[in-house]
């Protein structure tokens, strides 16, 4: 096991379905024969299953329902050898979501956080999650916020990802984006804008230690402060691509490992793009993790 990482995020139970296009025309049934999975996913679920694929030990920071969905959730880290003490049973009911993607690889998410948002993280066990580990990756969900300042308290390193963000002064992600030592976003929400210029932008009003915008189609783009220099990396798809859900998630988890493992963003940047690349191969948002042997032979 290497560098232990905690990870407070959401997670759910993820359908998905395959369908023939976008948009999706009306019709009164369908048999999409093995066209409908459903698993344990969610950006939490997503970023602790990939980290334990690259071998770190992964702490939970999570909140699930006291129901079968609920129960579902613990048995599938045991599976994956990852402690569930972490995962607090407050909600009315766990989480959902249903995926619909198209042959391309494009892909319309529905979530359905339950009550999820107006529940908190109970303190004693984010300080005891936080006790062990040398990094903190804390997702932009409202019970996580509280282990922000519980982090800084405690010396971690906080990475998050904000996802879209179309105003730099987001009054949702302004606490995650201000704690933030690595803070990671989508060009969705750039709207025309430079994607240079956005993170220097955030950069200035943040002071974040690397930025890392996730470009789809064009790969990924690093800021690294301590240089102020800006290194692209381009995409790559090493094998054929059936669904870009989860690829974000899989990215950010890959720069993280790069991080904790040997600190060198720009070496990190390369193997998460390969990381993510690689995992859009699979259907399901948390299928087709490589393992760090298994990257570094890929990614170099």
């Amino acid at each position: 096991m290497t560098a232990a990482i905690v990870v407070a995020g959401l997670i759910n139970i993820e359908t998905t379905l395959a369908i023939e296009s976008f948009p999706l025309n009306y019709y009164p049934v369908t048999y999409p024969f093995f066209g409908v999975r459903s698993t344990v996913s969610g950006v939490g679920y997503n970023v602790a299953k990939a980290l334990a694929s690259l071998g770190h030990e992964v702490a939970l920071a999570s909140l699930i329902g006291d129901d079968r969905n609920g129960r579902w959730v613990r048995d599938s880290f045991v599976e994956l050898g990852i402690d569930p003490q972490g995962l607090v049973a407050n909600l009315s009911e766990t989480c959902q979501s249903v995926i619909l993607y198209d042959p391309s690889g494009q892909r319309q998410i529905h979530v359905d956080l339950k009550d999820i948002q107006q529940q908190h993280y109970p303190e004693a066990d984010a300080r005891r999650a936080l006790a062990g580990c040398s990094l903190a990756a804390i997702c932009n969900i409202n019970f996580a916020r509280p282990l922000l300042a519980l982090a800084k308290q405690a010396g971690k390193p906080i990475a998050t990802d904000v996802h879209v963000l179309a105003n730099p002064d987001d009054d949702y992600n302004r606490d995650f984006m201000a704690a933030a030592d690595i803070l990671f976003l989508s060009d969705e929400g750039l709207h025309g804008r430079d994607p240079h210029d956005y993170l220097r932008e955030l950069h200035g009003r943040y002071h974040n230690q690397l930025l890392v915008m996730g470009r789809g189609g064009d790969g990924a783009l690093l800021y690294v402060a301590a240089d102020r220099q800006f290194y692209h990396a381009p995409a790559v798809t090493p094998r054929p691509v059936v669904n870009t859900i989860g690829a974000g998630d899989a990215l950010f988890s890959a720069f993280v490992h790069g991080i904790a493992s040997h600190g060198n963003p720009y070496q990190a940047l390369k193997q998460a793009v390969y990381f993510a690349g690689w995992k859009i191969g699979e259907r399901g948002a948390a299928d087709g993790f490589l393992t760090a042997p298994e990257l570094a032979a890929k990614a170099g």
